[in-house]
């Protein structure tokens, strides 16, 4: 029997099945497993609601197809993207929002894209609040040198989906994101008035967001349950109270908050002030004090004379706190003249003309087919993509390389798999023999200072159309810094299947000195990680292993059963992670069995912390790292396997 929907976020509904055909099931006893495990008590007293409305609060009704923006020098990146001027009447600017929300609320693998950046000022009142609601493919920016610079009054909302009236989810919103201003919470009636809601799951970001006047809640209980959610990101920010709901897994980053609700499986939070004291297990906190290195993502600003230029935050060892608050944020500033804008007409060899002639690349939003790579060869080269901006590979190339330099940043750009398999979607660094089957050769040119860092970038085989590559992202640089990644198989969409949407594996580190803030990577046929370079760090790693094996036969190696989630080679002698999950759901053959989620040498310069393993309503994973942990099957649905320490 499904579970009820769950009105109160100070006890929120248990994760079901994370993304699995669009259906989400689960039974009673998932809920009361989860209690009895402790999953779910509160760090602190949740703030107090109205109880839940009956349905969802749908965008207002607007044109399908809204008015595309002039190009000019106030906007010259031309289709949709939209720049607002806090003199443009509140009604005319919610027109334009609930006209794009209503067309990408529900279009999940659609080809549209959209940025909606607000120049410095104030928009909406008490009296007429803005209300911006935030679908599939789209992007929400302030352009100011600060998330103060830009204050909505209102909500800038994200909402569960509704597949059937008795179905509604946030499971699968995906592939949106919030940068960069402040929202004072204000305005809309009865239980949407209690919070601004970012009920949003994978590759969903938040990013030097500021909230005022009200709390932020992560589940949407408002809407008809359940309230599922699966995990998220957030860095750079300042929040009150935060309602963390279903959330199965979150990682919160260099921020600052007031109080955090409770947890399900694992919350991880990084360098956070007000965050919550470890205390994995039970309440399932994993809590650092500072994060190892961090460097926070571009982003596009707009000063008083009407110049654009892209922000480039600086690097920090050891980081807690936003870099904000306390005085400007310390990086440099490069003007949009030194940026090609590309569009998706443009050629790859158009593009690599103009990196070639030291230009940096700003991509427009939309689908660009990529015959042959984009090729990044210099150093403290920027790539930033605007709108969820997205680089399918054709013909099996791969899209985007970068070679063994220090500082480049790529930003926000989602790479598809085409038809044609690709042996990768990203590679940094020099190809490896074997396809990154081995450790990397010292990489010269890289700086520990100065690492080359990728934010919010996503990989998807499968899901829009039929995709198929042999890696996902490939590291063969040293001192590279991963912060939020999310590599998709995908277990939903169109071309889908074990032989249709091909991928051996996610993420493949060849290289030392490699940090990742932010690893989540799913669903791959074989090892979803590999982790052959050393002195590597991973701070979050939310994983679920392949629903579709046909068959046991199908998916076992060497003796033995399944592929872990997470892999680090036998040769390596020094890596730690902290706070990691993985999950089994073999729906197309139940009575699979994986061996173990987490598989590393046992060596005293390998240590994980805050493992767990979880059954999400079929099959079994017998340890959770190597031959360490209990099983988790369908006799306990939901109710993890933890490890507090390994190694």
């Amino acid at each position: 029997m499904p579970l009820a929907p769950c009105p109160d976020p100070s006890q929120p509904s248990p994760a079901g099945r994370r993304h699995s055909r669009g259906v989400v099931a689960a039974s009673a006893a998932l809920l009361i497993g989860l209690f009895a495990a402790g999953g779910t008590v509160p760090a602190q007293a949740a703030p107090s609601v109205p109880s839940a409305a009956p349905a969802r609060q749908a965008p207002v009704q607007a044109p399908a197809s809204p008015e595309a923006p002039p190009q000019s020098p106030q906007n010259p990146f031309g289709p949709n993207v939209y720049v607002f001027d806090p003199s443009m009447p509140v009604a005319q600017i919610q027109a334009t929002v609930d006209s794009i929300a209503a067309q990408q609320v529900d279009d999940e693998m659609g080809t549209k894209r959209y940025s909606l950046l607000f120049k410095p000022g104030t928009y909406g009142t008490p009296a007429e609040p803005l209300i911006v609601q935030v679908g599939y493919s789209t992007e929400v920016a302030g352009l100011g040198a600060a998330p103060t610079d830009v204050t909505i009054n209102g909500h800038v909302d994200v909402y569960n989906r509704c597949l059937t009236a008795d179905n509604c989810i946030a499971l699968n919103n995906f592939w949106r994101s919030l940068s960069n201003l402040t929202i004072n919470v204000t305005g809309l009636e009865g239980c949407r008035s209690s919070a601004n809601f970012w009920a949003a799951s994978q590759a969903s970001p938040m990013r030097r967001v500021n909230i005022t006047g009200g709390n932020l809640s992560l589940m949407d209980y408002c809407t008809a349950g359940p309230q599922y959610a699966s995990g998220g990101f957030i860095a750079d920010s300042k929040k009150g109270a935060i309602i963390n709901g279903s959330q199965q897994q979150y990682l919160v980053r260099d921020s600052s908050i007031g109080s955090w609700s409770n947890g399900v499986w694992n919350q991880v939070f990084s360098g956070v002030n007000g965050a919550p004291e470890d205390s994995f297990p039970n309440p399932p906190y994993t809590t650092l004090a500072n994060t190892p290195i961090s460097r926070e993502k571009p982003y596009l600003t707009l000063d008083a004379g009407g110049q654009y230029s892209v922000f480039v935050p600086a690097v920090r060892q050891n980081s807690a706190g936003t870099t904000w608050e306390n005085g400007p944020t310390a990086g440099r500033s490069i003007p949009l003249n030194d940026f090609y804008i590309a569009t998706p007409g443009d050629s790859v060899q158009t593009i690599n003309s103009q990196l070639a002639k030291g230009k940096n690349l700003l991509l427009t939003p939309g689908v660009y087919d990529v015959d042959r790579s984009i090729e990044v060869k210099r150093a403290n080269t920027v790539v930033l993509g605007l709108g969820m901006t997205t680089l399918t590979a054709v013909n099996g190339a791969v899209p985007l390389t970068v070679a063994d330099v220090p500082g480049v940043d790529i930003a926000a750009v989602t790479v598809d798999a085409g038809e044609v398999n690709s042996p990768a979607l990203m590679r940094l660094g020099k190809a490896i023999p074997g396809e990154g089957s081995g450790p990397a050769n010292s990489a010269v040119h890289s700086d520990p200072a100065n690492p080359t860092t990728l934010h919010d970038v996503f990989f998807r085989i499968g899901g829009p159309h039929v995709g198929k590559a042999s890696v996902s992202l490939e590291v063969n640089s040293d001192n590279v810094l991963l912060d939020h990644i999310w590599a998709w198989r995908a277990d939903h969409g169109n071309g889908v299947g074990w032989t249709t949407n091909t991928g051996r594996n996610g993420v493949i580190v060849n290289g030392n000195n490699v940090t990742a803030t932010g690893l989540f990577v799913e669903h791959y046929q074989e090892y979803n990680v590999i982790w052959n370079g050393e002195n590597g760090k991973t701070v979050f790693f939310q994983n679920e292993l392949p629903y579709d094996a046909p068959n046991q036969a199908a998916w076992q190696h060497d003796g033995i059963l399944g592929w872990a989630g997470y892999k680090v080679a036998e040769s390596v002698k020094t890596h730690e992670l902290w706070g990691g999950g993985s999950y089994v759901y073999n729906n197309v053959d139940p009575t699979i069995h994986a061996t173990r989620g987490f598989e590393v040498p046992v060596t005293p310069g390998v240590k994980l912390h805050s493992l767990l393993t979880v059954n999400l309503g079929a099959g079994t994973l017998d340890h959770v790292v190597n031959d360490t942990g209990a099983p988790v099957s369908t006799d306990a649905v939901g109710v993890p396997s933890y490890v507090a320490d390994f190694g």
